[in-house]
């Protein structure tokens, strides 16, 4: 029987460039091929090797993979003999402990960030008594059954999905597959955030089903729902009520106000997917949101979840390309604009009025974007820029003065400065002014380890817009 010791000993050993920067040093845990200078001994891809300077020091144990430009990804800082059962129990418990830590009792998060987690690679989001799991890398992929034992043992779900249709794993030389790894097959799973309901198809959702990192940020759209009755000249006021005087809401025609969602915002959400941000717009009291994407499925997922909260009375849905949709929206606009000041218009200079106007030309007080990522690679960065700054440019046009733009990106490619950049050009070619009310990034469930910039990849934004 081959000892810890004698495995250790006939390791293979990753022996580091003498030129490179020592960022594994400072925690990273990416080895790329650029900073190797030598496999000693053999490796399988997947297999544990040594990571050595190019003095011959011990630095790290990691996951080798020679197919991909990451050479090796770091698994421990010590000398680990192997990734067995044992050693992935350990580490998820301590991201169970750490889940309930932050989230409390929350049924449904992410349970397991890769990295940020110590299990490179791997990504699991808990539903309830059901995981949804990702496996990304060569060797989390070759320990699928020794990963899937221990999610049973400190989770002890139901179901363990695996949804590895992802065009990443490509990249390590490994082929895109999905299906059941563990317990029943089920396709929905319902779920609660931030008290509301939502039903996830887990088998044909995007990723994983959900995206839980945008958490904190749904709630942080709150304050943004109300406040808003005052344009329509309603204001609280004395009047007669059900027989008596009571101080309700009365419009600038001095009667009383029912409807219950006078003081709402009109809200639009693009790139809608499950429809959450509708259904916190419309929990946080929103008078009537339009719930845009461009898929079929996702606005079935969001109607779902609309139903199951009963929202429906208060939502309208829209199957459509939202690049499309916001320009035929401004087009509009501007033509009920250029009608709508004829008079100051010399007479030969006067659209033809007699042509039906433009399609489109809606306004709202609350216009969110929260598109997927535009930029895969460095390469695409300039074309996700003009992607960015093109839907920002246009929400900003059809934001109603002194409403709110919430625009978000998940493109690590696109770093803070720039994309605040992006949007800051968008608004002066849409002759706006913004006031940044709050940047944010993913929540607590997406731990970021201090220095890998590769995690930090979300970047969400609250803006008030006013004319320049």
């Amino acid at each position: 029987m081959t000892t810890n010791k004698e495995t250790l000993q006939h390791r293979a050993a990753l022996v580091l460039s003498a030129k490179r920067k020592k960022r594994l040093e400072a925690g990273h845990p990416w080895i790329f091929e650029n900073e190797a200078e030598r496999l000693d001994g053999s490796a399988e891809p997947g297999d544990l090797v040594d990571v050595l300077d190019h003095r011959g020091k011990f630095l790290a144990t990691g996951a080798y993979n020679p197919h991909s430009r990451i050479r090796a990804r770091v698994v421990s800082f010590q000398r680990l003999v192997e990734m067995d059962a044992a050693f992935f129990t350990e580490r998820l418990a301590a991201c169970k402990r750490y889940r309930q830590r932050f989230l409390g009792q929350a049924g449904a998060y992410r349970a397991v960030y890769g990295e940020a987690d110590g299990l490179p690679g791997l990504i699991v989001d808990k539903y309830g008594d059901v995981l949804v799991a990702q496996f990304l890398t060569y060797a989390m992929d070759k320990r699928k059954a020794q990963v899937t034992e221990a999610l049973a043992a400190v989770f002890q779900p139901r179901t363990i999905y695996e949804r590895s249709d992802v065009g990443v794993r490509e990249l390590e030389g490994l082929p895109e597959t999905k299906g059941l790894l563990y317990g029943e097959a089920v396709r929905y799973v319902q779920m609660e955030e931030n008290g509301l309901k939502l039903q996830v198809d887990i088998e044909e959702g995007q990723k994983t089903g959900y995206f839980f990192d945008q958490r904190e940020n749904r709630a942080a759209i709150a304050p943004l729902m109300k406040g808003w009755g005052w344009r329509s000249g309603i204001e609280h006021k004395e009047a007669e009520l059900d027989g008596g005087m009571q101080v309700v809401p009365v419009n600038k025609n001095g009667k009383p106000v029912t409807f219950p969602y006078w003081d709402g915002a009109t809200v639009l959400e693009c790139f809608s997917h499950t429809g959450s941000f509708t259904l916190h717009a419309c929990h946080y009291g929103a008078k009537k949101v339009t719930c845009l994407d461009i898929s079929e499925h996702a606005i079935e997922s969001a109607r779902r979840n609309v139903e199951l909260n009963g929202f429906q009375d208060r939502v309208e849905f829209v199957v459509a390309d939202a690049f499309q949709y916001l320009r035929e929206q401004v087009a509009g606009l501007a033509a009920r604009q250029a009608r709508g000041g004829l008079e100051h218009v010399p007479a030969g200079k006067r659209p033809d009025t007699s042509r039906a106007l433009e399609t489109g030309g809606r306004t709202w007080d609350v216009v969110i974007l929260d598109p997927p990522a535009f930029a895969k690679n460095r390469a695409a960065v300039a074309g996700a820029c003009r992607g960015y700054k093109d839907i920002n440019l246009h929400a900003l046009k059809l934001v109603n003065e002194g409403g709110f733009l919430v625009t978000a990106s998940c493109s690590y490619h696109v770093r803070p400065d720039l994309f605040l950049e992006t949007i800051r050009q968008a608004a002066q070619d849409a002759g706006k002014r913004l006031r940044l009310v709050e940047f944010r990034g993913a929540g607590k469930d997406h731990p970021q380890i201090l220095g890998v910039d590769e995690g930090h990849y979300l970047k969400f934004a609250i803006f008030e817009v006013t004319a320049l």
